[in-house]
């Protein structure tokens, strides 16, 4: 299911600058290799929260090469910072190869592993904290997000529309875990949350 009408994705896809290097190597490996990335669409919108709130800290729970990372990179000041997590070592390779090139290496730190092991080892407060990890363990996050999470910060997760499959008769248990996470999201009220249909859908929630 196109959660986007093809024809506003592809006008707003051709409204947006053309990216500057490593963005272009980055996109093109993700076509190529069939890699889930959040794209030019949500990134703009990433470096935008993170410019607004004056981000220092972001932690992203599940980064794949970086491509969302380098997004809000961009709009760090000097001395911010945004932690990486990813199990597989070749994707910290990358990703590190990938920030260089963007003159933002010391804008980074990347951990190899279990994404939310790593982030429990992590004190708050964030002010951007960013969820892309194996579907089924979002419901989760929520706990530990907000234990770490400063009020008024951003917890922004990806997928939450699953190309439409969260309409399915019959639920695969990652699906499941998407609709379980979203109603306990929307449900907490320490969150004012939003979902916004760009791509795979994103949910944006404030913490109060």
């Amino acid at each position: 299911m196109n959660i986007l009408n093809p024809k506003i994705n592809e006008y707003i896809e051709g409204a947006i600058p053309a990216r500057k290097p490593p963005f272009d190597e980055m996109e093109a490996y993700a076509k190529e290799h069939g890699f889930p990335i959040i794209g030019p669409l949500v990134g703009t919108l990433l470096k935008q929260i993170t410019h607004s709130i004056k981000a220092k800290r972001i932690f992203e729970l599940g980064s794949g090469y970086g491509y969302s990372a380098l997004w809000m990179a961009q709009a760090l000041p000097e001395d911010g910072k945004v932690y990486l997590t990813d199990r597989k070592e070749e994707n910290k390779e990358m990703a590190v190869r990938h920030f260089e090139k963007a003159g933002l290496l010391d804008k980074m730190e990347f951990f190899v592993g279990d994404a939310l092991e790593i982030f429990k080892e992590h004190d708050g407060p964030f002010d951007i904290i960013l969820n892309d990890i194996d579907k089924t363990g979002y419901p989760e996050t929520i706990p530990f997000v907000k234990e770490r999470l400063k009020s008024g910060g951003y917890f922004i997760t990806d997928n939450v529309l699953w190309s439409g499959r969260i309409f399915d008769d019959e639920l695969e248990d990652s699906t499941k875990a998407i609709l379980k996470f979203t109603k306990k999201l929307y449900d907490d009220s320490d969150f004012m949350t939003s979902i916004i249909p760009l791509r795979d859908g994103i949910s944006v929630a404030v913490k109060l």
